[in-house]
Formats: structure tokens, sequence, C-alpha cells
């Protein structure tokens, strides 16, 4: 990679620009439940044909499960929130059918087959779209760093300073949802496993053949919760480090070394842990789930008088303060790279945000269903 590219992308876009470089959460240190400084940052083709039509009634589809409408509080419910998870505001929710799971590499694989799809991550970069996004002097990089690449997590060899992502996120050039650790890596015998290095343009197109559409993010946080009322995490209140392993998450000191309690130093085949109250499964840790909205940093001030939303659709425009010209999409649910050191993701109510071009080794998605 052209070291002067590698260092704009790892100090400027900070892993939120282009196809790959996904910004990452951290955990705040802000001591009430109000609105805090923001001094932390946050971790479709028409030609797709549908598999089948959704469904008219409230009999499950098959993997689905129905998660029946209510009101509930959106927002941050502890220290740890950010300033874009405030403030907490009532929101109504038509009933909905969402997938028990995160989208595995089989049922990817079936949509590949039957629709010829090539994802993001396996496509040369396009620098007359992307340096879009970036300073107009931004000089056009070397040919093989455009070349069709994603983001892998690399283990640092020690401590290291949590503010410089570079130093665990290789941009590796043959990594994407059939080669998740890059070339050398597959799938094989990993059905299992939640797909990744999926872009949201990747899970939108899926959920199109599927017949489905991906969540809101009022729709992903209420089905996290499990009709559980302001908790903080999707199990209740007690912290991802106390009693029962709840999650696959980073277990140690991040991000050089992974004690592997749970298991897994990478992301679990689904179903490894216990189903929250709806019947989802990982809805905390594992992989970060794509959303439908965009993201707009003060997108919750929206609702700060009113009294209730009403199946909220994010907002109309996307803005990011920390990459002004950047697009970017909503995230959900936290990673097996989550640690209470450095992120929190697993909290219902932490967000991330990217492009949708984005794809990386912790990033996958689930699908919902209209009644």
């Amino acid at each position: 990679m052209n070291v002067s590219f590698k260092v704009y992308i790892s100090t400027i876009l900070l892993f939120g620009g282009m196809k790959s470089y996904a910004q990452i959460f951290h955990s705040s240190e802000n001591k009430t439940i109000s609105k805090p400084a923001d001094t932390t940052k946050s971790c479709c083709t028409t030609a797709i044909p549908n598999r089948y039509k959704s469904n008219s009634n409230s009999t499950a589809p098959e993997g689905m499960v129905w998660i029946p409408g209510g009101v509930f509080s959106m927002g941050g419910d502890n220290n740890q929130a950010r300033q874009d998870e405030f403030p907490k505001h009532s929101v109504e929710l038509n009933g909905f059918f969402m997938d028990a799971t995160e989208v595995t590499n089989s049922q990817f694989a079936q949509f590949v087959a039957a629709t010829g799809y090539i994802t993001t991550a396996e496509k040369d970069i396009d620098w007359e779209e992307i340096k879009k996004q970036m300073p107009a002097d931004t000089p056009k990089p070397d040919a093989q760093t455009l070349k069709a690449a994603s983001l892998v997590f690399v283990p640092t060899v020690g401590k290291v300073n949590l503010q410089d992502y570079g130093q665990w996120w290789n941009w590796s050039h043959g990594a994407n949802w059939k080669h998740p650790r890059g070339i050398g890596s597959d799938i094989v015998g990993k059905d299992d496993l939640p797909v990744v290095h999926v872009s949201w343009d990747d899970a939108n197109a899926y959920c199109k053949w599927a017949g489905k559409r991906l969540p809101t993010e009022a729709e992903w946080e209420y089905a996290a919760r499990g009709g559980l009322e302001n908790n903080i995490f999707t199990w209740g209140n007690q912290k991802v480090d106390e009693g029962k392993i709840h999650c696959n998450y980073f277990q140690g000191s991040f991000p050089y070394k992974n004690d592997g309690v749970d298991n897994f130093t990478g992301a679990a085949p689904i179903k490894s842990f216990e189903p929250n109250g709806y019947g989802l499964y990982d809805m905390a840790g594992n992989v970060w789930e794509w959303c439908s909205d965009l993201y707009l940093n003060s997108y919750y001030d929206e609702f700060e008088n009113v009294k209730l939303a009403k199946n909220p659709q994010g907002p109309t425009k996307s803005f990011d303060p920390d990459e002004p010209s950047v697009p970017k999409r909503t995230m959900r649910g936290g990673s097996f790279l989550c640690n209470e050191s450095y992120c929190s993701g697993y909290r219902v109510s932490a967000r991330m945000k990217s492009s949708a071009d984005s794809s990386m080794e912790h990033l996958g998605f689930r699908c919902v269903a209209d009644k």
C-alpha cells in the first residue's frame, strides 16, 4: 500500500470512508446518563429476484420469530452511552418478523449461487467514486491499493494506543465473505458461522432476494431488548464479564490478548449462546449487524419534544462530524472484538456507523419482514 495513502486512511478517515474503513466504538467515561459530551468515537440492484413472497399472517416464516408490536424507551441506559444515544425517547412499533440468527455463510452462498451476485469486497475500488469522499488534493493511490480487499483484524504484539485503530486492522487483498481471514482462508465446514465482509449494499441485495428487508434501528433495538425495559444488555443489567457468559466478546486485554474464555477468538457459530426473551440469538456480540437507517449524529434530538415516535425510519440525510463528507449507514449489536476496556458495543443502545460500501471481518446482518 502506498505509504502516504495508508497514513491518510488510518489517521484521517479512521476507517470510515471507502469500501472497508470502519469506525469503531469506544466506551464513554461520562459520569451521568444525561446527554454527554461526544468525546469518543463509535466503532441494490433492481435485477435481484425475490426468493419468496413475504407472509401475510403472523405464522413465522422458517428461521424467523414474531416480534410483537409495542412501545419502548429507545436510547442509552448507563454511563457508557455516547452522545448519539441520547435523549432517550418513546417509540411505538408495529409487529414484525425477524431472523432468529444472523445470516450464515450457508444462506449467503445460496443467494450467490442463485443470482451470481458479487460482493463489494470482491470488486476493485472505483477511484472516481471514492475520491468524492476525500479532500480535493488527495493523490490517487497506486493500482495495487485499489485492488479488491477488506479489513481483517490482526492482534497487536502488546499494549498500544487505543486511539490508533490502524494498529490492529489490516487492509487485506483477497479478504471477502469466502475468505474471511484473507488469502489462504476459507469457509469450508463453517456453514453455521455468520457471513462477514458484507457491505450494506450486499446485505440489502440479499434481503431483496429473500423477500425481506434490513431492520430499522428502532426495530433492531426493540427486538434486542427482548421485552425487558430500560436494561443495558439484551440479557438484563448484569455486566458482560460477571456470571455466566452471555455472548461472544473479547475477553482479556484488547487488542493483543484474547483469553477466549467463551471458547471463541473470532466469530462463533449461530446459536452458540442463549437467546433473548424474543428467541433471538447473538443480538449482542459475535458480529455487528447492518440496519437500514442513514446515520445522523443528532437524529435523536428530533424526538426530544415528541411524545411518541411511531415506526421511525431514520433520518432523511446522513451526517457524521468525524467525516462530514461521507454518507453513513448504521450498525448494531457489537462483535467478538468488543471489550469493556475499549468497546461496549454489545449494549442494546450502542450505535456504530460506516459508509454503505464498508466491509470487515466482524460485520454481518440479519433480516426482518413485515406481517
